[in-house]
């Protein structure tokens, strides 16, 4: 359970930081604040940032978005004990590991710059994929707690 907590709140913070890049790329957010080495506006008006025709921090918002209301989704007492959420869970925070590794190959190797708020992103989620993939493949943390098994002669 308090995996799944982990993995909302850092679902929010992973959620306002692409809508703060997703604000700058459509034009509402003005100049993005990222320091005096600029690397954030390179990135962000590079060509690698839009992909399949949007912004590439849409995908942001739409992924942390859908991890955030899987998680709070997960931690209903229905749910505590239900481990397809855990599966669900590592499954999206696999996708949004994946993109990002390929986004911030782009910005080192390609681009040639950096964006503090992408490796902040960047760096949010692997923290959920690490939490994710504990809770998946630990039996005693998909719960938060350990479920006995009823004894001999007891109703179960």
């Amino acid at each position: 359970m308090r995996q799944r907590q982990a993995i909302a709140l850092l679902a929010l913070v992973g959620l306002f930081i692409a809508v703060y890049l997703w604000l700058h790329a459509i034009g509402i957010g003005g100049m993005i604040k990222c320091g005096a080495s600029g690397g954030c506006e390179v990135v962000q008006t590079s060509r690698w940032a839009v992909f399949l025709g949007q912004p590439v921090a849409l995908y942001g918002v739409v992924g942390y978005f859908v991890i955030l209301i899987v998680a709070l989704a997960g931690l209903r007492p229905a749910a505590a004990v239900q481990g397809g959420w855990n599966q669900l869970l590592f499954g999206l925070a696999t996708i949004g590991f994946v993109f990002t590794l390929y986004l911030t190959y782009l910005e080192l190797f390609v681009i040639h710059a950096i964006c503090r708020w992408c490796i902040g992103s960047a760096i949010i989620i692997t923290a959920i994929w690490i939490v994710s993939l504990l809770s998946f493949k630990s039996p005693g943390l998909r719960t938060g707690h350990e479920v006995s098994p009823p004894q001999r002669g007891q109703p179960g």
